[in-house]
């Protein structure tokens, strides 16, 4: 959605500039704070015009059950003052774009059919930033439909190396 992301940046840019060294330690507040959020009934309670932006505040910070860095306080409230609160996952995930591209990292989504150990998944992290020249903060989701190998995606790049890829290559080709 190309207008949250126009919504997102300065507040995501703000906080960046402000953080300093603590800008990891941020993101994951903001994270979790996103995914708070994320939830449809409470979004629909803050945009009901008879909760003040104080019950929105204690409410989501409470939902968060963690102390929140001063910094993270602050959007908050601006964000629920402004009448912004669904734009905060946009947020954070342009705040953690800002804070890996500062660590010259990515965020990986690793697609698996199968659950991967954590040994496994070391391994192909590995594998990975050697393939996409960078270090990954890589996690793991399942996704039956791949019948096995794995799908990574990285930003806009996309890795696919699972049978249901390789299945429908075959299609094409005998297709064609």
């Amino acid at each position: 959605m190309a207008e949250l992301a126009t919504i997102a940046r300065p507040y995501a840019e703000a906080l960046f500039k402000s953080a300093g060294a603590a800008a990891a330690e941020l993101a994951v507040q903001l994270s979790v704070l996103a995914e708070v959020a994320g939830n449809e009934q409470l979004r629909q309670f803050a945009d009901n015009p008879k909760v003040g932006a104080a019950q929105v505040f204690e409410l989501v910070s409470a939902a968060a059950k963690q102390v929140l860095d001063p910094k993270i306080s602050n959007l908050l409230n601006l964000v629920i003052e402004n009448g912004r609160l669904a734009a905060l996952p946009e947020i954070a995930a342009q705040f953690r774009a800002l804070v890996n591209a500062q660590s010259g990292s990515s965020d990986a989504i690793v697609y698996s059919a199968y659950a991967i150990d954590d040994a496994a998944l070391a391994e192909v992290v590995v594998a990975l930033e050697k393939r996409f020249a960078r270090k990954l903060k890589a996690r793991v989701e399942i996704d039956a439909e791949l019948i096995g190998g794995i799908r990574v995606v990285v930003g806009d790049e996309v890795l696919d190396t699972s049978v249901k890829a390789r299945l429908e290559q075959m299609k094409v080709a005998l297709t064609a």
